[in-house]
């Protein structure tokens, strides 16, 4: 039976050892990470803290090393190691990133195998250096390489399935090339649904409070929305190295690397065509959630869809756990989110086949787009919008089905001159500040309510009635659905809500929407 010892898991041994736990034989990880042990005992791989440059802490005998870390003189210095310890074995040494051609030589004069994974991604992009995707991608790893410290990797407030996924694969290509990094979010993460998604995978996300919890990073990047300041923590004057997403700006998009395509349906899509690119294989947890985070944006591969939408589905399918993905679809829905549903059933407004209602102060503001959900299903009912207030904003939540509509768009005209406002023809979303009217007393609060009804549904019913269609979706070659942007003016100004609420900075279509 083959023995088969790892010496240190950078990205590469990572890698590695995923795919050598297939194989028959055994199989030995040396490394230094606690955190990395953890993870591969509980997929019963033996696992030991120890410096993977020290023979001491070898086994007795090995029929292959394998050398892995990311660092170029560590790897010396274990395959130096492991060859004196080891004549017979065969020794197969990653250079690590930014190894110099003195420390190149050194690691493949002792191994029998030399691997190079900076020249593998060079000799990928050459394959196809005449592409747009090439130089995008050559464009991004050379970003990540000069970063000054690691990575922060910043999704929109109380991230969905699409941003939590996209997150963590961004986090993943720069681990590829030696910077750390994590995946950040502000807010919490409170749907029922991406709970599940997050403590059934086990996903560590950092929950940022402030954003001096970034003072000790080298680098921010957006996925999922563009702009800093705009529904996430970050001040607006943030410098931004890396932007992903998936949906049209709204306003001019600032940062050193920015990836903004509307032709797919999902930022999960292009950082699974990154991975697939770089000829990253995604660990179960990664492709899991990117795989979701398609489904939920594409609503099951009926919105929005593309052809590259249903590449990327396909080549995740080799690596997600399927048993987690039946059990988030089937999560228990909590009390507030009864209570949310049975207000908004109880305080609907009908106008022909649009629903308006208004559930009055809440704590969960996921609620509001179940509840959406769900009231789309009463007969005679194309339309929902349901909203409620928190912390000084009226949130909004809007859903449309069958109807000849555009709702996004819909909801840009009605409330971008008091707050933002966008999403998707089908699914769109609303936030307004309430100003000075969020300053009443307790005992006034039903008055607050009466307040914000009449703003919104009368906004919301008035607008409906000259309300943009949706767009076509035509079926082209190759299954891509085209999506015209719709012309709009986005020029911004601010308006009084009320006696004083005044208009925040316009918001990335998305980021209002709570999926």
């Amino acid at each position: 039976m083959v023995s088969r010892l790892v010496l240190g898991c950078g990205s590469l041994g990572h890698d590695i050892v995923e795919e050598a736990i297939t194989w028959p034989g055994r199989l030995h990880v040396i490394t230094d990470e606690q955190s990395r042990v953890t993870a591969l005992r509980d997929e019963s791989v033996r696992a030991t803290v120890a410096d993977p440059t020290d023979p001491d802490s070898y086994p007795e005998r090995t029929d292959v090393v394998i050398v892995a870390d990311d660092d170029p003189e560590r790897n010396r210095a274990a395959a130096t190691a492991a060859r004196a310890q080891f004549p017979d074995a065969l020794l197969v040494a990653s250079t690590g990133f930014g190894a110099d051609d003195e420390t190149k030589a050194a690691i493949e004069a002792v191994a029998d195998r030399l691997i190079d994974p900076e020249q593998r991604v060079v000799d990928r992009i050459l394959d196809v250096s005449a592409g747009d995707d090439a130089r995008r991608m050559w464009k991004l790893l050379a970003i990540l390489r000069n970063l000054d410290g690691p990575l922060a990797v910043v999704t929109h407030d109380n991230p969905d399935p699409d941003a939590i996924a996209s997150a963590l694969a961004l986090a993943r290509v720069a681990e590829s090339v030696g910077v750390e990094a994590d995946a950040c979010y502000f807010g919490e993460i409170s749907h029922q649904e991406n709970r599940a998604l997050v403590n059934l995978l086990d996903i560590r996300m950092k929950n940022l409070q402030s954003a001096a919890d970034l003072e000790s990073y080298g680098g921010v990047a957006l996925v999922d929305h563009s702009r800093p300041g705009v529904n996430d923590g970050l001040p607006e004057d943030t410098d931004i190295d890396i932007v992903v997403d998936h949906h049209p700006p709204r306003a001019p998009v600032e940062a050193r690397f920015v990836d903004l395509r509307s032709d797919v349906g999902a930022t999960s899509t292009l950082l699974a065509k990154y991975l697939e690119f770089f000829g990253i294989t995604p660990e179960r947890t990664i492709a899991t959630a990117l795989l979701y985070g398609i489904r939920v944006d594409t609503k099951d591969f009926t919105r929005e869809v593309s052809g590259t939408d249903f590449e990327a589905a396909a080549f995740l399918l080799n690596f997600v756990d399927a048993a987690v993905l039946e059990r988030v679809e089937t999560p228990s829905m909590n009390a507030e989110v009864f209570e949310t549903i049975a207000r908004a059933i109880r305080n609907r407004e009908l106008q022909g086949d649009a629903l308006a209602t208004s559930v009055g102060e809440i704590r969960d503001r996921d609620a509001l787009a179940q509840a959406a959900d769900r009231l789309l299903n009463m007969e005679g009912v194309t339309t929902t919008l349901v909203y409620g207030f928190m912390n000084g904003t009226v949130y909004a939540s809007g859903r449309a089905r069958g109807a000849d509509l555009d709702l996004g768009e819909t909801l840009r005209d009605a409330f971008d001159q008091i707050g933002s406002a966008g999403g998707h023809a089908d699914m769109a979303g609303a936030q307004i500040p309430l100003g000075i009217l969020s300053d009443v007393g307790a005992d006034s609060k039903e008055s607050l309510a009466d307040v914000v009804h009449e703003i919104i549904s009368g906004r919301f019913f008035e607008t409906l009635r000259d309300a943009p269609s949706a767009p076509d979706r035509d079926i082209g070659p190759g299954l891509t659905f085209e999506y015209p942007t719709p012309a709009h003016d986005h020029a911004e100004e601010s308006v009084d809500l009320g006696d004083g609420g005044q208009k925040d900075e316009e918001s990335d279509t998305s980021d209002v929407i709570e999926e």
